[in-house]
């Protein structure tokens, strides 16, 4: 069942659910290839939401039915795929592997209540994982591991369950075993809470597991005394420990054949917690106050958020929402509140707060959309034609209008200079930009005015070639991309003296200006200053502002490669004037003559930005990663220790040096290392690398 966007239909199912209780929203996260949207077919199929299971290589999925993500076979944004099991409603939201579009993963873990970590039977725990994992801990994520690619040929089930244990901790517990027939072919699962003699000590391991969250504290003494413990018991007890984020169950699935997945199903709707059990986000007021907590009432104050922003070549701007609290109806009128800066200092999103009216309330399925009349608290849905809600926004009833925190955004490290390919792409690109960065957070577009160039800050090369791809195929915009400039300065590097004449008098009015100045270099931060030594009128009053102009306006252009020069005191000492000839321009060009001068006569020194930058990386890319710095002129300053296993890495880092650190620390460590960066200071540019800047062109 196709639709005219190419996307596939639920077959027969009511997607919308009666109560948040009857709701489970889960996440798949995991590395690139681990199988992730393959296995969300397996468990639609499972379910009977779609007739069969499509293929990546067919480009039959229902979460990858955007064109490149068909043409490359990978998934590059967030998908919703709802299923009804059991009476229970689970939207499973498929999530892009590859580093570059964490910003998608981030928006999934805040739109659902569990994340399903998937790992290949076939690979081992990548640090980019084991990070995610620490990241979903460290706000109490609930978290499960299911391990995929059972019936590959390198499949090692029990080596990587042991790699998850030793990479996420003891309390990642296996409830099911897989059984192989002769030929080695996985055929089914052992329910490992019920007793089947066979795997006592994986039994008892797991249900000692279970009990020691349990709220009665006496089922651990009865256990051990040899009582038997139900399996409703186990359940119960199950579904309380992995709400409290302390146990993880682990599943293992053949996506192929279908194993595996009616267990992960009835693990989601009897061990993974309702909306209910998953605390909200803080909520506010649009003037910044506290507001009462929401707890995901039907029938309370309205408040959602907007997950994600897309474009539909059909239906135009689609927003993809949680609701938090209260219920959404279609033609209802909300509020929409933006207030990243109220959070985040350095956001480039507008804050804004404006009513709309909700156009289209649907229910995403991958590219299709089931139509729908009310959503209930905890459940998603998309809107149609919010004209100015952004990724992040909050949804709120216009009476008891509400904002709330938005998550912690992944800052874009990686700078693309980009330049319209013609006129017409040129008069489309500023609106196409702001379309894009409202609908991707971890976009940064940057305007810059020292060096005119129209900066693309992205999450990696990928995200990069994504985002270019989309202004074309989206917006008709085609633009090219050139290399990133860093803001560099130029200053003296010793005194000098200069001397600027402009005289032209070829008949008729002519001009005249004839000025001397002295130069010295001032302490780093001391600007400029401007002294008038001038004696006995030799530049009339009237034309000494003129001169200071036009030392400006050449300390604007530079002396040296075209950068601005900073921290210079230049003296104006003498000068000649003529009392026709004379006036403010010529002045001005005979100022800007006398620097050059000045600068020809003595050193001008490149002066380049560091960064104070914090790089953390697992203890055992330490060395390496230090080295790397002390290869790109940094300034090391120390080394912290964070956790257990990392170290963040304290330096100071030429900007240029910095330009594609982004993807070489992550090539450099798997994706492990992070880094953050702040300006710090302008200092002199070693003259081996000076020679090498090129003039910049204006």
């Amino acid at each position: 069942m196709v639709d005219k966007a190419g996307g596939r239909r639920p077959a027969g199912q009511d997607l919308g659910a009666s109560s948040p209780d009857r709701i489970r929203n889960v996440v798949l996260v995991g590395p690139g290839g681990s199988g992730k949207t393959t296995l969300v077919e397996s468990l639609l199929a499972s379910a009977g939401a779609i007739p069969r299971a499509g293929t990546i290589q067919e480009g039959s999925t229902v979460c990858d039915f955007e064109e490149s993500e068909k043409s490359h076979e990978r998934s590059i944004s967030l998908a919703i795929a709802p299923v009804v099991h059991r009476e229970t409603k689970i939207n499973f939201v498929d999530t892009p592997g590859y580093a570059d579009f964490v910003g998608e993963v981030r928006a999934g873990l805040r739109a659902t209540d569990c994340a399903l970590f998937v790992i290949a039977a076939s690979d081992a725990v990548d640090d980019a994982t084991s990070a995610l994992w620490r990241e979903c801990a460290e706000v109490g994520m609930p978290r499960a591991v299911v391990i995929t690619k059972l019936d590959q040929a390198r499949a090692d089930y029990d080596g990587v369950l042991a790699a998850t244990q030793a990479a996420f901790g003891d309390k990642v517990l296996p409830l099911y075993v897989p059984t192989r027939g002769g030929d080695g072919e996985v055929t089914g699962l052992v329910d490992l809470m019920t007793d089947d003699g066979e795997h006592d000590d994986l039994r008892g391991a797991l249900i000692e597991g279970i009990i020691e969250e349990s709220e009665d504290e006496t089922l651990m003494d009865r256990y051990l005394g040899g009582e038997e413990i139900s399996h409703e018991a186990l359940t119960e007890d199950l579904e309380t420990a992995v709400a409290r984020a302390s146990f993880h169950p682990v599943v293992p699935v053949c996506s192929l054949t279908g194993v595996g997945c009616a267990e992960l199903l009835d693990l989601a709707v009897d061990g993974f917690p309702s909306p209910l059990e998953h605390p909200s986000p803080d909520v506010f007021t649009p003037a910044g106050k506290d507001a009462e907590p929401i707890e995901g009432d039907p029938k309370g104050v309205l408040v959602a958020e907007v997950v994600k922003t897309s474009s539909d070549p059909y239906v135009g701007r689609v927003s993809l929402v949680r609701v938090f609290s209260g219920t959404l109806t279609a033609d209802d009128p909300v509020h929409v509140s933006g207030h990243f800066t109220s959070f985040f200092s350095d956001s480039t999103h507008e804050d804004h707060d404006e009513d709309e009216k909700i156009g289209s309330l649907s229910y995403a399925f991958g590219g299709t959309h089931v139509v729908a009349t009310e959503v209930v608290a905890g459940d998603l849905c998309a809107i149609g034609k919010l004209s100015r809600a952004e990724t992040g926004d909050t949804l709120s009833s216009i009476d008891e209008p509400r904002v709330l925190r938005p998550w912690s955004m992944p800052e874009p490290l990686l700078p693309v200079a980009i330049v319209a390919k013609s006129k017409a792409d040129e008069d489309k690109l500023s609106q196409a930009l702001g379309r894009l960065a409202a609908e991707d957070p971890s976009l940064r577009v940057e305007n810059n005015a020292e060096t005119h160039q129209l900066v693309l800050w992205c999450m990696g090369e990928a995200h990069a070639d994504v985002l270019i791809a989309r202004l074309a195929d989206r917006y008709a915009v085609h633009v090219d991309t050139e290399p990133f400039l860093v803001s560099l300065r130029e200053t003296f590097g010793g005194p000098g003296k200069g001397l600027g004449r402009h005289v032209k008098q070829s008949g008729g009015h002519g001009q005249y200006a004839v000025c001397h100045i002295e130069v010295e270099p001032l302490p780093e931060g001391g600007g400029f200053e401007f002294v008038d030594k001038v004696v006995g009128g030799a530049v009339p009053r009237q034309f000494i502002p003129s001169v200071e102009k036009g030392v400006r306006a050449q300390m604007e252009r530079g002396v040296r490669a075209g950068y601005p020069m900073v921290d210079l005191r230049v003296t104006l000492t003498d000068g000649k004037a003529h009392s026709v000839d004379s006036s403010d321009m010529a002045f001005q060009m005979a100022g800007a003559l006398a620097l050059r001068e000045a600068a020809a006569g003595t050193t001008v020194t490149m002066l380049e930005p560091y960064d104070e930058v914090a790089v953390v990386v697992p203890d055992d890319h330490v060395g390496a990663t230090m080295s790397d710095l002390s290869s790109r002129r940094a300034r090391l300053l120390g080394t912290d220790k964070v956790g257990d296993d990392r170290t963040v890495i304290n330096a100071e880092v030429p900007q240029t040096e910095l330009v594609r650190y982004a993807v070489d620390l992550r090539s450099s460590t798997h994706g492990s290392g992070s880094f953050t960066r702040t300006f710090g200071h302008y200092e002199a540019m070693p003259e081996d690398v000076a020679r090498n800047v090129a003039p910049r062109e204006r």
